[in-house]
């Protein structure tokens, strides 16, 4: 397979979005959805997700193999008026097909870069004590600031605390 070319996604990309959170899902990832995850409800988040990016409230990022999307990653930047110099990444997701191939490191460096273009030098995630990427997140410089347990449910069920985590992109002001 070619390597992946990193740029924002669009109403277009609709249903490869929702496969692609269906797959996460059913494969157990912690992305605030509960398994069997319906295609309708699927395709809702990414509607609203992309009217919030039309908006510039968010930047959305796919990694693609011509026009194949093997990742995604989302940048969010709707925060409160004395935090404009942060924003928080959500939704990292790698089609099982792609992973392992450096697929989520460079969305991640994409939405950094993304983030530092707007502004934007502190970056906080979160991402499940079970089953989450948190080795990859400190892999990559993210600091670990706690753990909350019990935070969500499995999306097979199940409690799981989330890890929350930071990263200075650029010096403070």
């Amino acid at each position: 397979m070619a390597p992946c070319a990193i740029r924002p996604v669009c109403e277009a990309h609709l249903e490869a979005l929702s496969a692609l959170l269906i797959e996460a899902v059913a494969g157990g990832g912690s992305v605030s959805f509960m398994d069997p995850l319906a295609p309708e409800e699927a395709r809702a988040f990414w509607s609203g997700a992309l009217a919030s990016a039309a908006r510039g409230e968010r930047v959305i990022l796919g990694a693609f193999s011509g026009e194949e999307l093997a990742g995604t990653a989302s940048l969010f930047l709707d925060l409160p008026p004395n935090q404009p110099h942060r924003a928080e990444i959500g939704k990292l997701l790698t089609a099982q097909a792609w992973r392992g191939r450096g697929i989520a490191s460079a969305l991640m460096a994409a939405v950094e870069a993304e983030a530092l273009r707007r502004g934007r030098w502190l970056i906080l995630l979160d991402t499940a004590e079970e089953g989450g990427a948190a080795e990859l997140y400190e892999k990559l410089g993210y600091r670990r600031a706690g753990l909350i347990p019990d935070y969500a449910f499995k999306p097979q069920g199940g409690l799981t605390g989330t890890i929350l985590l930071w990263k200075r992109l650029a010096p403070a002001d």
